[in-house]
């Protein structure tokens, strides 16, 4: 298996950089199109558990707008040709807060590149179940 193949990581960047200015403008139809429309498709958000397509599609729909915000990190691995992480270390504009946001893309047969799997969280403060050494 070959990781990081240039053009795979070339192909999954602009799936990235469509859904980052799908979200910039709340394109739901865009952002709906990239997300595999599978039952198994899986995403955690900031305040939301959602499986299956249809569930994510609902949720989206509510949303009138996203926070707007700006990339300080991009981070991706693609493992073989088929299969590509993608890490985005974000801030939020509005309220200066850090986000994460992590999105596993398949290159599925007859459809391309779609996320299959996402999270999104912010960055919290100190974890209270953590303790501290000293």
């Amino acid at each position: 298996m070959q990781l990081d193949d240039p053009a795979v990581l070339a192909e999954a960047r602009a799936v990235f950089d469509r859904y980052e200015a799908a979200i910039a403008a709340n394109d739901t139809d865009t952002l709906d199109a990239i997300f595999w429309e599978d039952a198994r498709t899986v995403r955690f958000g900031v305040t939301e558990i959602l499986y299956g397509h249809a569930a994510i599609r609902a949720f989206r729909a509510t949303v009138a707008k996203y926070a707007p915000r700006a990339a300080r990190k991009i981070h991706l691995v693609a493992f073989g040709q088929d299969v590509v992480a993608t890490h985005l270390e974000y801030q939020r504009l509005d309220s200066g807060l850090v986000g994460r946001e992590t999105k596993i893309m398949a290159r599925l047969p007859g459809l391309g590149w779609r996320v299959v799997s996402a999270h999104v969280s912010l960055l919290a403060g100190l974890d209270p179940g953590r303790q501290q050494k000293g």
